[in-house]
């Protein structure tokens, strides 16, 4: 007999850690190893674990965020990465991809979808919600007018309220370097101001509203 799917559940939310235990429970061929309620404590549990599929919330409290906690598990090479959350911005997607997750999905997704996806990263095969895989799909066929990662990470320290001179800071960019992702964020966005591309980002599902 195969030895079941050993997984870690990373999420800040009790009540959800609870849910996706109870999910998880009346699956003979998936076992919970190992909880985490921060990003740092993820890291540290996949390291002493060595869980085959990591699911992972993107926002962890105050802590680092559950993308750059992908990079780092990921990074080790033991265990693959399943992202589970709510978020499904263009932001939140790439740079968890880029991060190494090995799939992307929402926190409404059926049981059956979750359990198939789990047992997808396990053999390392990729599992992209619908809404994701559509997003994805219309950033190849329009990239004239589609935002870098790294514009969309400028356009994110914007809506923040940072500075040019504070998000070259956040970004080891120089501050002309900012302003010219600012030209091109505008140009793509059809704006003319830092205020007037955050609200068009939003509407568009480009980055989170605060």
């Amino acid at each position: 007999m195969r030895a079941p799917i050993r997984i870690l559940l990373a999420d800040d939310h009790p009540v959800v850690r609870s849910g996706l235990r109870a999910m998880l429970a009346g699956q003979d061929d998936l076992e919970l190893v190992g909880e985490a309620a921060t990003g740092e404590e993820a890291v540290a549990r996949a390291a002493e674990l060595t869980p085959d599929v990591v699911l992972m919330d993107l926002q962890l409290g105050a802590g680092i965020h559950g993308s750059e906690a992908t990079r780092r598990i990921v990074a080790e090479g033991a265990s693959r990465v399943l992202v589970l959350t709510t978020f499904d911005t263009d932001a939140d997607i790439l740079t968890a991809l880029e991060a190494g997750a090995i799939g992307y999905l929402l926190k409404d997704a059926p049981p059956a979808d979750l359990h198939a996806a789990i047992r997808s990263a396990a053999v390392g095969e990729s599992t992209l919600a619908p809404g994701v895989a559509s997003r994805l799909v219309d950033r190849v066929r329009a990239p004239a007018t589609t935002l870098s990662t790294r514009e969309l990470q400028v356009l994110r320290y914007v809506a923040d309220g940072l500075s040019n001179r504070q998000i070259s800071r956040a970004m080891f960019l120089s501050e002309t370097t900012v302003k010219t992702h600012l030209v091109h964020i505008y140009g793509k966005l059809g704006v003319d101001s830092r205020t007037a591309a955050v609200a068009a980002a939003v509407r568009k599902g480009l980055i989170r509203s605060h």
